[in-house]
């Protein structure tokens, strides 16, 4: 709507060019300002000696339309003002004062179109809108027009004369000029009024100028000295309507088509205020996706600075074993995988199995592969949290690996991950999960989201000390830090996010190792990505909701309350949401806009996702080759994670208690050769 009521609008300075040419009837080309060519109609109609009639194109507008009528208005001087629709819809309420002091109103199309190069069926369109919102905004329909790009009737040619007589047919009777003062052009105030002034003595003349369109204030200025010199002179100011000898050119509406009207010119006026609104939001959320990209790209170069530099003196390598949890229910078609990438490791490890009522063979399964120090518990069916406390109560060890059963880990991966707990104020430590399974499209999708998203934003996270969620597919915990926390909790469905979240408020450090690989089933079909995502966004609201207090408290709570909460709503929340915008804007641009301008921005922003992205792939070590999908995630795998996020925050708002939601697995999670060694 909004596109549609502005788009075009360039004003009388922008006129298609060409002459006269024959195919016009003398008696118009020779004849007066005003062609009557209705009822089969074929006369015109001249300006009388001593008369003016001051016309006014393009308007209303909201800051000049009301210093001209005043002007006029003081000086007891009819105007004839020919409105565009796009301007009337916009501002009702100036045409409105108009009308009510008594001004003449007349048509100048809906968008300022040259009819000569529009279709019937557009022109009609034209009208038909403009009169809808003349009725809405006044209550009148006006059978005057000018149409736009037109001057006297001497420079008619034969396309301009054709839309003429349709516009006869149609019941309007034409308006040309005598005079046209180029007050466009913003000549001086003294050359307007010099220009509005009939040029042989004594003689009338139809004076065209404009109330919009433009700075106007030189007019403005021309009519205070015009009007008056020209009474001086004797010259009477008179309106369209009394050279044609009828009282009006407008007429009242009905009540049907006056409420018709009102809720066209009510729809303008939302939909330009939502636009100016969106406008001001893409600022925003562009501002913010700038800023964002800038300092992930900034802090993980400094992140990967300082991983390279060599381990410090003060902490002696961890060696000690390490129990490693799974909760399981119906995994038995990667539970075998999981537990022999596991039992590969490099790093001792106990390996607990904790079957949650499953009702398939994941138990005998994980049994029949005879590991050693694998541990089977069966239990009934409690969710994933109870699942996993019942691990950690089982554990043997200080060090608990906490994994979900579609995992493969590499060898050296346990090792790893454990590394950071030298540093006893390390109660937890996120490990860098990767899609295991990417050969398809949506893999890659999501192979390069997690490259480029939650490496980069852990990276961030990690050297501002305030990291958010440890993946289920790949972390650690110290025994001790949860206990602190109360161990995992159902309260959400984001059970990794709220464990990190009340580390933190405990008092322990969370941190990331970029070096301890896991490959993980990510969601192999739209519905299922939707379920994951959808759990996903819910429960981080959730969780960011239940530990808000932090935002007030002291001490390393504090400073992740005040740093790791406002970051979390704001690049995982507030900016995606608003995301949108951007395609939506560009679709509007495209449409209504500059397509060029408007493709080369969007070109832009994909530009920078790919430098965010190729930086990431570079410092994980990962091939370039994926990245060919990036422009295609943005226009397809994107717009999902927009509704998703959406749904997501509608149901936070409806307090509607969202299920536990189990993905379908498939197993086809495989180990890929070790990446190259990470670059800086």
């Amino acid at each position: 709507m909004e596109g549609y009521t502005t788009r075009g609008f360039a004003g009388d300075q922008e006129g298609r060019g060409g002459g006269p040419a024959t195919g016009v009837p003398r008696r118009i080309a020779d004849g007066g300002p005003v062609v009557d060519t209705t009822n089969d109609h074929l006369r015109t109609y001249r300006t009388p000696d001593k008369t003016v009639v001051l016309t006014f194109d393009d308007g209303p507008d909201p800051t000049w339309t009301p210093r001209i009528r005043a002007v006029l208005d003081h000086h007891r001087t009819p105007g004839t003002f020919f409105v565009t629709g796009q301007q009337t819809s916009r501002h009702p309420g100036v045409l409105r004062s108009v009308v009510r002091s008594g001004h003449e109103i007349g048509v100048h199309t809906f968008s300022h179109r040259d009819l000569t190069t529009q279709s019937a069926s557009a022109v009609d369109r034209e009208l038909a809108l403009t009169q809808l919102a003349l009725a809405g905004a006044a209550g009148i329909n006006t059978s005057l027009m000018r149409m736009p790009y037109s001057s006297t009737p001497s420079a008619l040619d034969v396309r301009a004369w054709s839309v003429a007589q349709r516009l006869g047919e149609k019941g309007y009777v034409l308006a040309f000029i005598d005079q046209d003062t180029n007050d466009w052009r913003r000549p001086g105030a003294r050359a307007i009024a010099d220009a509005a002034t009939p040029s042989a003595a004594g003689r009338g003349a139809v004076v065209l100028l404009h109330d919009a369109g433009g700075d106007r204030s030189q007019t403005v200025e021309a009519l205070k000295t015009l009007i008056p010199r020209l009474k001086a002179q004797g010259y009477r100011f008179t309106t369209l309507a009394d050279l044609v000898g009828t009282e009006s050119f407008t007429s009242p509406v009905d009540t049907a088509d006056r409420w018709s009207g009102r809720i066209f010119v009510a729809a303008v006026t939302v939909s330009g205020t939502a636009v100016s609104a969106v406008s001001v939001l893409l600022l925003v959320v562009g501002s913010l996706v700038l800023a964002r990209c800038v300092l992930l790209l900034v802090l993980a170069r400094e992140h990967a600075r300082r991983q390279r530099r060599p381990r410090s003196g003060r902490h002696e390598p961890v060696t000690q074993p390490v129990s490693v949890v799974i909760p399981a229910y119906n995994e038995e078609l990667c539970i075998a995988k999981t537990l022999r990438s596991l039992a590969a490791s490099d790093h001792p490890v106990e390996i607990i199995v904790v079957d949650d009522g499953s009702r398939d063979g994941t138990a005998g399964i994980a049994q029949s592969l005879a590991l050693a120090n694998v541990t089977v518990i069966r239990r009934s069916n409690g969710g994933k949290p109870s699942a996993l406390n019942t691990g950690v109560l089982r554990a043997s060890h200080d060090l608990v690996i906490m994994l979900d059963a579609d995992t493969v880990f590499a060898p050296s991966t346990v090792g790893r991950l454990v590394q950071p707990f030298a540093d006893p104020r390390v109660g937890a430590v996120a490990g860098n999960a990767k899609v295991g399974n990417r050969r398809r499209l949506l893999g890659r999708w999501q192979h390069i989201e997690y490259v480029m998203g939650f490496n980069l934003d852990r990276r961030m996270y990690d050297l501002l000390r305030c990291m958010p969620t440890i993946p289920g597919a790949v972390g650690a915990f110290r025994a001790e830090a949860l206990r602190d926390a109360g161990m995992m909790s159902a309260d959400t469905l984001a059970e990794d996010t709220d464990i990190t979240m009340a580390l933190h408020r405990a008092g322990w450090e969370v941190r990331y190792e970029p070096d301890a690989l896991a490959w993980t089933e990510a969601p192999s079909s739209l519905r299922e990505l939707w379920r994951q995502r959808y759990r996903w966004s819910y429960g981080t609201m959730q969780a960011t909701w239940k530990h808000r207090h932090a935002l007030l408290e002291r001490g390393p709570a504090g400073h992740f309350g005040r740093l790791g909460l406002p970051l979390l709503a704001v690049f995982q929340i507030f900016t995606p949401l608003l995301a949108p915008l951007i395609d939506i804007l560009a679709l509007y641009g495209v449409v209504f806009g500059n397509p060029r301008t408007t493709v080369l921005a969007w070109c832009g922003v994909l530009a920078v996702q790919a430098v965010c992205a190729v930086y990431a792939f570079h410092l994980d070590g990962e091939r370039l080759r994926p990245l060919w999908a990036l422009p295609l995630q943005q226009v397809v795998y994107r717009q999902v994670m927009y509704l998703v996020l959406t749904q997501a925050c509608l149901t936070a708002v409806n307090g509607y208690r969202l299920p536990w939601q189990r993905l379908k697995r498939s197993g086809d999670v495989m180990l890929p050769p070790q990446p190259s060694t990470r670059r800086t």
